[in-house]
């Protein structure tokens, strides 16, 4: 189910040099010189860190021990953020442009950190025998994802109900479950779905009900630019689905304002 309430591309691009050899004048020399790095003692330009292999060691101290593919990846995502801008038609050897393809990148790695984690990473040791089986509701976990249409962030709560099969979980472990798949690029509709399926996989409840109500940006800043404008999504899974009494106690529960 999908409420859409009124209340008042992904692009490609092919991977080019950051920096040609052409561009390195001596004023573009002394200003790389005061963005440089200190590591370990020792100040290595990052991008020069990037370019040659004999000093990844140095990369990846620079990246936070990150591994050397996750620093490969990195270096990739900062020279198409830099052929964008580029682009459209800013300076990036300007100063305030000279980290920028590299905040941005490190930005985007955050942001979509949710592809290397998976729900059995986190509920392995927090799932426990427990004789309960009343309706267990977590709301008002705030989320903030990606729009895979546009790249551009959708933010909003989830609330999320289930009800024991003589297992239950930590509480935290629900909150860390929507921020496994929102910090992936998504649609809503999808980031509902996953959030119970995952869930219901993990617990095998007789019943799991999440909402999510969120605010779009590619709704508010572009395109039709409704600034109230909010999503509503629901996914119902066993006696949520079933048992209309059990439903509408959880939605009684969670969206009364």
């Amino acid at each position: 189910m999908v409420i859409l309430t009124p209340l008042s591309q992904q692009f490609t691009t092919g991977f080019v040099p950051l920096y040609p050899a052409a561009s390195f004048t001596d004023s573009r020399a002394r200003m790389e010189y005061h963005h440089t790095s200190e590591m370990n003692g020792v100040v290595a330009d990052y991008h020069s860190m990037c370019n040659e292999p004999e000093r990844n060691g140095l990369c990846r101290e620079e990246k936070h021990s990150e591994d050397a593919a996750d620093s490969n990846n990195l270096c990739h995502i900062e020279k198409a953020y830099s052929t964008i801008l580029s682009e459209l038609g800013e300076d990036v050897d300007r100063e305030g442009l000279l980290r920028t393809p590299l905040r941005a990148a490190k930005a985007m790695q955050f942001l979509t950190k949710g592809y290397k984690e998976t729900t059995q990473d986190i509920l392995n040791d927090a799932i426990f025998d427990e004789d309960h089986e009343e309706m267990v509701i977590v709301k008002d976990i705030e989320l903030f994802s990606l729009c895979e249409h546009h790249l551009v962030p959708f933010y909003g709560k989830a609330h999320i109900a289930y009800l024991p099969n003589k297992k239950v979980v930590g509480l935290s472990k629900l909150a860390r479950i929507v921020e496994i798949y929102s910090r992936r690029l998504q649609v809503q509709e999808r980031l509902t779905k996953q959030i119970a399926s995952a869930i219901s996989e993990a617990l095998e409840p007789a019943g799991v009900a999440v909402v999510i109500e969120a605010a779009h940006m590619c709704m508010v800043m572009r395109g039709v630019q409704k600034m109230n404008a909010s999503t509503v999504t629901s996914v119902m899974l066993g006696r949520f689905y079933d048992d209309p009494k059990a439903r509408k106690e959880f939605l009684t529960l969670t969206l009364k304002k």
